[in-house]
This record gives structure tokens, sequence and C-alpha cells, in this order.
């Protein structure tokens, strides 16, 4: 992920990291992409059952709880292993995580053992009882995903009323004292809705929000003749940069990244320099300590069977199961020859890629969607909407 207001607006400088020493156990929250050690955030899909139909899912959740899904013992053995191996963050997503009812308990052992928990959520399910036991367990925090305004976000989440619903779980919330956020994934269908999105965060007193760029996984692979094209991707992200700057400018200090594209970091740093900004030197030092893309080494997955995966979108690669063997074991485990080469894809990528000059910032990319598009999942990810001339 890319901190736009961390990047573009100053809000995190490379002493920010580094006097932390830049470990994991010791970096706060909003630091951790700076880490040295990498320990990997995991993204547990705690089920496959969900409340709606969101037209880009790419868990392709339903509505039927999934038969091999890891019992709540199971669950508890989980956490603890993911604890003892040093990982700072457990985000339970799902389908609709909230559907399962011991999330709040599982959520509460997380904090116990040390992590912090995080969920992914529609928030349609969050009342004002349910939010008042997630800020009591030690939640850290609570992204809702929205992607437009009413019309738009009900026709992408299949159901009417999911935006008053989430809308509700959104205020209940905050009233709770819990820290909550957007996460909006933005495509054809509904990038016009990306300036209503800003007007809400002010409106609604939403300290996050979270772009991201489509993937190709799931039912999101349906939407590939939907993805921006590279003229738009540049100037949504130009829109998302005017917007943040004109919030903190205001002293409407938000929190505004983009995920899931790493040509972001790179674009950002050199609209700064075309801007003249003495800062693009520290903005590319920050770059350069996030790493680009961390799927196999600082993100990982584990699904509702026990399944482990590079991240969340990559599910048709398992690298084995944790009812077979923990986490622990099976991250470490370069006898794979995928979770080796993911340590240091740099090394494989081919392409523009190869030869790109960001490729210490960027990582290649994504790879799951490059595989997506064209069947080789080292080719250049296709959503890179950096010139020949920027690259070289």
């Amino acid at each position: 992920m890319i901190g736009i207001s961390k990047l573009y607006c100053g809000t995190v400088e490379p002493s920010d990291a580094i006097r932390y020493g830049r470990r994991s156990a010791e970096l706060p929250s909003h630091l951790l992409q700076f880490s040295e050690d990498k320990k990997p955030v995991v993204v547990w899909n705690a089920t496959r059952a969900c409340n709606l139909r969101c037209v880009h899912c790419y868990a392709r959740a339903d509505e039927r709880i999934h038969e091999k899904e890891l019992s709540h013992e199971e669950g508890l053995a989980l956490l603890d292993d993911l604890a003892g191996f040093g990982v700072p963050v457990v985000l339970f997503s799902g389908g609709e995580p909230l559907v399962r009812p011991d999330l709040v308990s599982l959520a509460r052992y997380a904090v116990k053992k040390g992590m912090r928990a995080v969920i992914s959520t529609n928030g349609t399910l969050i009342d004002e009882e349910t939010a008042g036991r997630l800020h009591d367990v030690g939640l850290s925090y609570v992204g809702v995903s929205l992607d437009g305004m009413e019309e738009v976000n009900d026709r992408f989440r299949g159901k009417k009323g999911a935006f008053r619903d989430a809308m509700n779980g959104i205020r209940n919330c905050r009233k709770a004292g819990l820290k909550v956020g957007l996460r909006f994934t933005v495509n054809r269908m509904n990038v016009n809705e990306v300036p209503a999105i800003f007007d809400l965060l002010e409106k609604e007193e939403i300290p996050r929000v979270c772009f991201y760029h489509l993937v190709y996984a799931g039912r999101g692979s349906e939407l590939m003749e939907e993805d921006l094209d590279h003229g738009e991707t540049r100037r949504v992200v130009d829109l998302i940069m005017d917007r943040t700057r004109a919030l903190h400018e205001r002293g409407l200090a938000k929190e505004v990244l983009t995920v899931d594209n790493h040509a972001d970091g790179p674009y950002v740093y050199l609209r700064m320099l075309s801007e003249g900004d003495p800062r693009a030197p520290e903005v590319l030092e920050l770059l350069r300590m996030n790493e680009g893309n961390s799927s196999g080494r600082g993100i990982g997955c584990v699904s509702w069977d026990g399944s482990v995966h590079a991240d969340q979108f990559w599910r048709h690669e398992s690298f084995g199961n944790v009812r077979e063997r923990p986490f622990s074991e099976i991250w470490t485990d370069l006898s794979h020859p995928l979770m080796a080469r993911l340590k240091d894809k740099k090394e494989y990528v081919t392409g523009r890629c190869a030869g790109c000059r960001w490729l210490e910032v960027c990582a290649g990319n994504f790879r799951v969607r490059a595989e997506a598009a064209t069947g080789d999942l080292w080719a250049p990810d296709p959503a890179c909407y950096l010139t020949d001339e920027e690259i070289r």
C-alpha cells in the first residue's frame, strides 16, 4: 500500500520509522509497512459466508457456511502459532467475518496474544452492541467496504439498503470509539464516485480511506474489461493526491492510501519532483523502506479451510494447510519453488519490469494480476501505468 497522505502530505518522515529500529514488533501500526524484518501481516478469511454478493468479491463469497471452515479450536491454534511467529497484525476477513458467531471471541484472543486485530467488513452487521463488543476486545481498526454512494454501492453489493446499513455501521463504530475507515475498489463503474467519497470522509468525520486498484481474482476476474486504462488510472491517482492535499491544507488530516498497484509510489515521487517539492528525496527513501509488493513475504493469507496463500487474491496456489502444518512452518519452507521465488521476486520478473529503475521500490507490482492477464506470473503487470520514459 502507498500512503498518499504519508508521502505527499508529509505526515511520516524516514526518521519516524528509523527511531523504532524498523522492527515490526516495536513499530506502531501506521509505520509497519516500513519494517525491516517483514513479519507477515496475515489475512484470515475466517468464513466464506456473506450476507451480500459483491460483483468484485475475490473470495466468491455466498450465503452458505462452508463445511470445511476452521473450527473455533483450530482458529485458536492458528492464532497461537501466528503470535509465536511474531505476526504483528491479524486481519479478519471473509466473506463477511461478522457472519461467524465467534468472531469477537477470536479477535479478543488475538489481542490477548499480543497481536493487533483488525477486520475487513461490509459494515452492514455492525449494530451498537456489536460495535461496543469490538471496542471492548481491543480491536485496532474496522475497514468498511464502500464502493460509491447509495445507488452505485448497492448495485456493487447486490442488495438494496447496503449503503444505508454500512453507514449505520460506520456511525456505530465511531460512537463506540473504534477507528473506522473506508475501502473503495476503483474501476470504470465507480471512478466518478471518488470525489463523493472524499466529501463523505469530511461530512461523517471518517479518519481513513484506502483506494484499491482492481485485482483480477475471484469475481473480480470477470471485471477485467472494467478496469481503468493507464490514462484513467493516472487521472484518478492525481485526483486522490489533489483531494488529500486539499484536506490537509484545511487542517483535516485524513489518512489516505492506495493499494494493490505499487506503480503509485514512483508516480507520487515523480509528481513531487515535477512540482519542485523539497521532500521528494525523503519520499524516495520511504518508498525504498516500503519495498513494494510483499505477497509471500510481508503479507500472507489463511483461507477458511486452512489453506495458506501468498496473499488473499492468490487463492489458486496453496503452499500447505494449517490443519497439517503450522503457518509459521509453511511460511518459512522454501522447498516450494514459488514460495522461494516470492521471497525476492525482483530476480524473476521479465519484460519491462526486469529493466525498470523502480524495481527496488515496486518489486514487480502484482504478480496475480500479471498471471490473470497473460498466463505468465512473471510477466509485467498490465496495470503498471508508468511510461517507458518514466521507468528508464
